[in-house]
């Protein structure tokens, strides 16, 4: 006859190493980083010595599995608890990370702005400042037309003049048509 499982155990979706992880202390405490207190060593287990009388053996069978299960019930509240905490200090740890993430997040956005806002003002400087020295080129460029230009007008003022005055020193309208005429009558001699 095999020895019956506790009733706990049976219905259990916990597996038996999580549940004698939780009842019994670590092997070595050099693994856990923080203190614990630990459950003392349960009663329960082998603790229970069958009678001869079958009804008496069944009612203390049933009374230490009530008693386990109680037992067990206050020990996964305790569990759940110290869950529930374990996630709030967890969250709580995530939020604070997350707030010096964001407030990291937004120094370094405003030290890029700043960063941008000197950077388009020195942009804004050099612009003006090409802005500058493209409008004094295209004023000496312009000076330099106009100037060349009355130089070329100059120029045709003193081909003309140069004409008319070689001009005042031409043959007459009565003189050119006396060579015509010559030109005509004798062609070998023009």
């Amino acid at each position: 006859m095999s020895v019956p499982r506790p009733f706990l155990l049976r219905r259990s979706p916990w597996k038996f190493s999580v549940l004698r992880s939780l009842c019994t202390a670590p092997e070595s405490s050099s693994s856990i980083t923080r203190k614990h207190d630990f459950l003392p060593p349960s009663t329960y287990i082998a603790s229970w010595k069958p009678c001869r009388n079958p009804k008496e053996a069944a009612k203390q069978l049933s009374l230490l599995r009530r008693e386990y299960d109680l037992k067990f019930r206050e020990l996964r509240k305790q569990y759940i608890e110290e869950m529930e905490m374990q996630r709030v200090e967890k969250r709580r740890k995530e939020e604070a990370r997350k707030a010096a993430l964001r407030i990291a997040n937004e120094d370094r956005k405003a030290l890029k702005d700043a960063k941008k806002k000197a950077e388009a003002i020195e942009r804004q400087a050099a612009e003006e400042e090409f802005r500058q020295l493209l409008m004094k080129e295209r004023a000496e460029k312009v000076e330099y037309w106009r100037a060349r230009e009355e130089k070329w007008k100059e120029k045709k003022k003193e081909k003309i003049e140069v004409v008319r005055r070689q001009s005042s020193v031409w043959i007459d309208e009565a003189e050119i048509e006396r060579k015509a005429l010559n030109a005509l009558t004798d062609p070998i001699r023009f």
